[in-house]
């Protein structure tokens, strides 16, 4: 007679590349809502050469199996560097470093060079998506790496991680239609009269300066459009002095596997393409990532970035917008603070003590600075998204 005990713990296995998992399993263990977490935009940037080692990206990803059945899934990677992350961690490397202690290499669940809040405990139901914190812990302790980091998790996911992961919170800014905002000029009507004046001013010195804008799909661009996006986004980072990481066959590839995801924003004057945003669509909310021009003109960046985002969503009936991290400018603009979170487990039980209380202060800060920012919000009270 078989046993009834209870049933075996799932096999964990690493992945160093995620084309060791299926696509139809990994995307089987998400709703397909976060164009992010998809097979296809992770698999893309490991095989069109944007992650590198040298930058600190190595791909370890968490499988839990039971046989050959994929129950739960973690992106992962192994970094000697906090590179691309937007969650920084130098200080506790240094501190390890003083006290002659290896910080690197540590795990990271994340979605490289993107600080964009969503799933990232994958699994065929609520317990296996618990199971992967202990997983986590497990394998990293079993590997005798310094940490384990969750980065820009949901907050759906809370309950799943113990008292021994860290949390630490962070500020971005969102927009969000309340549900009544139809076009652009219900948006307009719930800011109070001087920042709904400067937004005005700012979309007609754009539209004086003779630039109109494209918005095209995936399946909709052409190569010269995937190519003048690339350009304008190395001229960023190049303005910046940073190394770029994402490649031109990339956004092929994101124009080849997910067309209806990829959405580019492109201004054009005098018959030449002058600048662009990069963003990615999800089920109910737009992503903006990157921006570049080869032009300056007073309000272009805010129209291409911001103003053209909110339009679209506001046309396509989409709910959010999020226009990347940072930029206190935004709330002007009617993006509003809202918390992002991360969470931490430290082997050593030393830091992780030292640590508790730091992210405690760190995270009471961050909460008060979010209630002095919303009391300084564009919106007439009576219409506060």
């Amino acid at each position: 007679m078989r046993g009834s005990g209870p049933p075996a713990m799932p096999d964990i296995r690493l992945h160093r590349a995620l084309s060791e998992i299926p696509a139809a399993a990994w995307d089987g263990l998400h709703d397909g809502r976060n164009p992010f977490i998809a097979h296809a935009f992770l698999h893309g940037l490991e095989a069109t050469g944007c992650l590198r080692p040298d930058w600190g990206w190595t791909p370890c990803h968490l499988g839990l199996w039971e046989g050959e059945r994929l129950v739960a899934a973690a992106p992962g990677y192994l970094k000697d560097n906090t590179h691309g992350e937007f969650v920084f961690d130098h200080a506790w490397a240094e501190a390890y470093a003083r006290h002659g202690l290896h910080y690197y290499p540590k795990w990271l669940c994340a979605v490289p060079y993107s600080p964009v809040t969503g799933p990232r405990l994958l699994g065929r139901d609520a317990a296996a998506r618990a199971a992967l914190p202990e997983a986590m812990r497990e394998w990293v302790a079993r590997a005798g790496l310094s940490s384990a980091h969750v980065n820009f998790h949901l907050e759906s996911d809370e309950a799943a991680f113990g008292a021994d992961w860290l949390l630490r919170e962070d500020i971005q800014f969102h927009w969000r239609n309340p549900g009544h905002w139809h076009g652009f000029e219900d948006f307009l009507a719930a800011l109070d009269h001087k920042h709904r004046k400067n937004i005005r001013q700012e979309r007609r010195k754009v539209a004086e300066a003779g630039i109109r804008f494209r918005i095209v799909h995936g399946d909709q661009a052409s190569e010269d459009d995937l190519a003048a996006m690339h350009g304008f986004y190395l001229q960023t980072f190049a303005d910046y002095g940073n190394a770029p990481a994402l490649t031109l066959d990339f956004l092929r590839h994101l124009a080849r596997t997910m067309p209806r995801q990829l959405v580019l924003v492109l201004a054009e004057r005098a018959g030449r393409t002058i600048a662009g945003a990069l963003c990615l669509r999800g089920g109910d909310t737009l992503y903006g990532r990157y921006w570049g021009a080869t032009e300056q003109h007073p309000g272009l960046h805010f129209e291409t970035c911001y103003y053209q985002g909110i339009t679209y969503c506001l046309r396509e009936g989409l709910a959010r917008f999020e226009p990347g991290a940072q930029g206190r400018h935004k709330l002007a603009r009617g993006f509003l603070p809202v918390a992002v979170r991360s969470r931490h487990w430290i082997a050593e039980p030393r830091f992780a003590v030292a640590l508790r209380d730091w992210c405690a202060q760190e995270t009471a800060d961050v909460r008060r600075q979010r209630q002095a920012l919303l009391a300084h919000n564009p919106f007439r009270a009576e219409d506060i998204a």
